[in-house]
């Protein structure tokens, strides 16, 4: 008796070009119960396997600069800008609080703010 997977949504269809963040699952690590088989990294290049004509990437790992080369494009999922910036984009700029704010927000406001502005509330630790 077989099972279907209930709940899996398709993923739509996409391109990794150089320099996009995507998240990494090594399927190998992961299915052999290992440590470490998902992280982020940044596409290096897309290209097309001569011999399969299937898509593969090369990623560089993030936390420690390690290349990974050939990568299923199945594993991977792409950090889109605007989660990275949510924080920013979120911040509760109303707050007299800077505290209220998280630490990307208020770095964010302090390299853009006029040298000549008020300065921002000190930070509660």
């Amino acid at each position: 008796m077989s099972q279907q997977l209930q709940g899996t949504a398709t993923r739509p269809q996409t391109t990794y070009t150089h320099g996009d963040f995507v998240l990494y699952r090594d399927a190998r690590r992961f299915w052999q119960g290992q440590p470490n088989h998902t992280f982020v990294a940044q596409v290096e290049r897309s290209w097309r396997h001569a011999g399969t004509g299937k898509v593969l990437v090369d990623l560089v790992e993030l936390s420690g600069n390690r290349f990974v080369g050939g990568v299923d494009p199945d594993y991977l999922r792409l950090l889109p800008p605007a989660h990275a910036m949510a924080d920013i984009d979120t911040a509760p700029l109303a707050e007299a609080d800077a505290g209220a704010m998280s630490p990307a927000a208020v770095a964010w406001l302090r390299q853009h703010l006029p040298q000549n502005a008020a300065a921002l509330p000190a930070q509660r630790n």
